[in-house]
C-alpha cells in the first residue's frame, strides 16, 4: 500500500446516496469485484441486519481502498439525523469531507447543520451533486443554496450535457474553463487572483492549480463536481478530484505519537475494537500504548486550580485490522496518517486519544433531546443487571445513549435522538445479546439554571474528624453559554489539592439540579474555602461541594430550559395555511413562507414538548405531499408554566444528614 493517505467522510442528508457512492468507489478503485444494492441489502459497508432491512445506514462503516498511488480511507457515516452523532464523532479522524447533496431536493437542514459544522472543526471539503439524471435536477439553484450557507468560494469542476435526461454526461472542465472559473472564484479570497481578474488576465494552469489546493486546504474554497451515483456517472472524475486537489493527512499531522478513537465495536471473537485515525507516530501487534479522556465539559479559566492528573492507562494491542464494511484483513501495524482497528483496548471509549492528548475544535451535530426508560420485555428483575451491562457497552459505541441505572432500581433511562434509534437498539439487544427489551414513549429533556446571581455555601465541619467549607458565586450566563469555572484561593486558605478536588466534584453536580436536570448557562467562581490541617479528610470535599452546590440552587432558584427544534416544512401552496396553523398550535416562531412556483416553504422554530408527533401529522394533512426537514436549534426559558421535574438518582445533598451517610458509604438509597 502507498504512504500517501487520504482519509474522507462520506456526509449527507438521509436518501443522498452516501452508500450508494461508497459502493461506486470501492467498485472503481477495485475494492470489491461487484456492484452491492442499498435497496438489496448487498453493499460493502451496510452490514448490520437492521440497515439492511430499512436501506439506510445507522453506524458509521469504514472501507480502504487504493487510486492513482493514494491510499484512501473512507468513512461512510449515516444520514439520518437520529444518528447525527456517528457522523459528529467521524469528523475527528477526517483530512477532509465529500458532501453530498441531492440536484432535486437541494440543500436539506441536516446538510446545513453539517456544512456550518465543517466550519467550526475547520474541515476542507468537496460536495458532489447527485442524482443529476432525475427529473428536477436543477444544479445552478442548489449552487446558489450552497453559496448562501458558508462565506466560502465555491469552484465549480464539472460540466454537465442534458441534466435531467437519460442520455446526460459529465465531464472534467477543460483547462481554459478552469482557469477562467479558478481566476474568478479566487479573486475574492487570493491577492494574486484578484489582481489577475481586475487587469483582465487568467491565472497560468499551474499556478491556477497550486492556488485552488491551498485555499481548500485553508478552508476558503469549496470545489463542486456533478454526478450519478446510481448510474456511476462522475465518479472517475470525483475520485481524479480528490487526489489532485484535496488535502492529504499531512495536513494533521503531529509529531508524536498520537491517535483518535472515532469509532467502537465489540466482537464475540476479538472483543472491543477501536478504529483509530493515527495522526503521528506508529503502533504495532504487542505494542503498549497509554489512552487518554479528553477535557471534561466545563470551560476552566486559567485562574482555577488544575484537577490532580490522573495517570493514563496502558494497554496492550492485540491485533490490528483493516476494513471494508464487514470484511478484514490483518496488517499487523498502523502508520501516520493511516486508519485502522486496532484490538485489545478494553478500556477504550468512543472519542478517547492514544499515545497523546490532541488538542482540535469540537464540531457539535447532536444534542439528544429526548429520554426513554428501558425495562426487560418481561418485567423480570433479575435480567435489569444485565441488561444495564449491554446498553453500558452500546453507551461506549454511542455515548450520547448516556444509559443510566443506580444499582437496585428496577429501571435504566437512555437518551435517543428519535424513534429509528430505539429501533436499532432494540435490534442490537436482541441480535448481540438475547435481551428483549421495552422501551417506555419518550420524555423530554430539560435543563435548568441558575435564575439570579448569588452565593453557593456549604461548611462541613461534624461529625468529627472533617472539615471542609467551600463557597461558590453562582451568576447566569446566555442561552448556549455552557459552564466556566473559575477561582483560585490562596494555598494556605485550602490547599490546592483540595481545590483540585472542589472542581472535580463540581463537575460532576452539573448532572442533577434543583429539579433533577443538567445544569447549564452559568458561570461558577470559587469564592471561598477552608481546610483543617487536622481534622480534614482528602475526601471532605467530595461531601461538601455537592452540599454547596445545591444550597445555592435552593437560595437563588432554577430556571427550567426546554429544547427547540428548528423545522422546513415544504408543501405545495395550497396546503400553507394548515402548515402554517399548526406551527402556531405548537406555539412556534416562524417567519413567512417562500413560495416559488407553487411550492410554498415555511421556516419556524418549535418546541420538541409539542412536536414530538408533528411528523405524522404532517404526513396525514398533506397526504404525503409535504416534504419536512428538522433540526436541533437550542434551548430556551420554558413557556408552557409547568415545573417539570426529573426524578432524582441517589441521594439529593439537600436532605443533609442522609447525603452525608450515603457518601461516606454508611447508607444505602432506595
Amino acid at each position: 500500500m502507498s504512504e500517501v493517505f487520504h482519509n474522507i467522510g462520506i456526509l449527507a442528508h438521509v436518501d443522498s446516496g452516501k452508500t450508494t457512492l461508497t459502493e461506486q468507489m470501492l467498485y472503481l478503485t477495485g475494492a470489491i469485484r461487484n456492484l452491492g444494492s442499498v435497496d438489496a441489502g448487498t453493499t460493502a459497508t451496510d452490514s448490520l441486519s437492521v440497515e439492511k432491512q430499512r436501506g439506510i445506514s445507522v453506524r458509521t462503516a469504514t472501507a480502504s481502498t487504493e487510486w492513482n498511488g493514494t491510499t484512501i480511507n473512507i468513512i461512510d457515516t449515516p444520514g439520518h439525523i437520529d444518528f447525527a452523532g456517528e457522523v459528529e464523532r467521524a469528523l475527528s479522524a477526517l483530512d477532509y469531507a465529500v458532501v453530498i447533496v441531492s440536484a432535486v431536493e437541494g440543500v436539506r437542514a441536516h446538510t446545513e447543520n453539517i456544512l456550518k459544522s465543517l466550519d467550526t472543526a475547520k474541515l476542507p471539503r468537496i460536495v458532489f451533486i447527485n442524482k443529476i439524471d432525475r427529473t428536477g435536477s436543477d444544479t445552478a439553484r442548489v449552487i446558489e443554496e450552497l453559496k448562501g450557507i458558508t462565506s466560502q468560494a465555491h469552484l465549480v469542476l464539472s460540466e454537465i450535457e442534458n441534466e435531467g435526461e437519460e442520455n446526460l454526461t459529465v465531464s472534467t472542465v477543460s483547462e481554459e474553463t478552469f482557469r477562467l472559473r479558478a481566476t474568478e472564484a479566487l479573486a475574492d479570497i487570493c491577492d494574486e487572483a484578484a489582481d489577475a481578474f481586475l487587469c483582465d488576465e487568467l491565472l497560468s494552469a499551474q499556478r491556477a492549480d497550486e492556488l485552488v489546493r491551498e485555499e481548500i486546504s485553508a478552508c476558503r474554497l469549496t470545489p463542486v463536481v456533478f454526478g450519478s451515483a446510481k448510474y456511476s456517472i462522475g465518479i472517475k472524475e470525483l475520485a481524479d478530484t480528490l487526489i489532485k486537489y484535496m488535502p492529504d493527512s499531512t495536513r494533521r499531522e503531529t509529531e508524536s505519537l498520537c491517535g483518535i478513537i472515532f469509532k467502537i465495536e465489540h466482537d464475540k471473537t476479538l472483543g472491543k475494537i477501536s478504529h483509530i485515525r493515527l495522526f503521528g507516530g506508529e503502533l504495532a501487534n504487542r505494542d503498549e500504548v497509554e489512552i487518554f479522556v479528553p477535557e471534561e465539559k466545563i470551560t476552566v479559566q486559567t485562574d482555577a486550580v488544575e484537577t490532580e492528573a490522573k495517570p493514563p492507562k496502558k494497554e496492550k494491542v492485540s491485533q490490528i485490522k483493516k476494513f471494508c464494511g464487514s470484511k478484514s484483513t490483518d496488517v499487523g501495524i498502523i502508520r501516520s496518517g493511516d486508519v485502522a482497528a486496532v484490538c485489545g483496548l478494553p478500556s477504550a471509549r468512543t472519542g478517547n486519544f492514544v499515545g497523546s492528548l490532541a488538542v482540535s475544535e469540537s464540531a457539535k451535530l447532536v444534542n439528544p433531546f429526548l429520554r426513554v426508560r428501558v425495562m426487560p420485555s418481561d418485567s423480570d428483575p433479575l435480567k435489569v443487571p444485565q441488561l444495564a451491562a449491554a446498553l453500558g457497552e452500546l453507551s461506549d459505541e454511542e455515548p450520547y445513549i448516556d444509559a443510566k441505572w443506580e444499582n437496585g432500581q428496577k429501571e435504566i433511562t437512555i437518551s435517543t435522538t428519535g424513534k429509528i434509534q430505539l429501533e436499532v437498539l432494540s435490534n442490537l439487544l436482541k441480535e448481540r445479546y438475547d435481551l428483549s427489551a421495552e422501551f417506555s414513549p419518550p420524555t423530554v429533556i430539560y435543563k435548568e439554571t441558575p435564575s439570579g446571581k448569588g452565593f453557593a455555601r456549604a461548611r462541613y465541619t461534624m461529625p468529627k474528624p472533617c472539615w471542609a467549607v467551600v463557597d461558590f458565586l453562582f451568576e447566569p450566563m446566555p442561552r448556549g453559554y455552557g459552564v466556566s469555572y473559575h477561582g483560585r484561593l490562596p494555598s494556605n486558605q485550602c490547599f490546592y489539592r483540595y481545590q483540585s478536588h472542589i472542581r472535580t466534584s463540581f463537575n460532576s453536580c452539573l448532572e442533577q439540579g434543583l429539579y433533577g436536570w443538567e445544569v447549564t448557562d452559568f458561570k461558577c467562581t470559587l469564592v471561598g474555602g477552608e481546610h483543617h490541617t487536622i481534622h480534614t479528610h482528602p475526601l471532605d470535599f467530595f461531601v461538601c461541594t455537592p452540599m454547596a452546590f445545591m444550597n445555592g440552587l435552593s437560595e437563588i432558584g432554577s430556571t427550567i430550559l426546554e429544547p427547540l427544534l428548528k423545522i422546513r416544512v415544504t408543501a405545495p401552496e395550497e396546503l400553507s395555511g394548515k402548515v402554517f396553523s399548526e406551527v402556531v398550535k405548537m406555539g412556534g416562531e416562524y417567519d413567512a413562507p417562500v413560495i416559488r412556483s407553487g411550492i410554498a416553504t415555511l421556516e419556524a422554530i418549535v418546541p420538541v414538548a409539542t412536536s414530538m408527533n408533528f411528523p405524522e401529522r404532517l404526513a396525514t394533512l398533506s397526504s404525503g405531499k409535504a416534504v419536512l426537514s428538522q433540526s436541533f436549534y437550542g434551548y430556551r426559558e420554558c413557556r408552557d408554566g409547568e415545573e417539570h421535574i426529573n426524578p432524582r438518582r441517589g441521594v439529593n445533598p439537600l436532605d443533609r444528614s442522609k447525603w452525608i451517610l450515603w457518601a461516606r458509604g454508611a447508607y444505602q438509597s432506595e
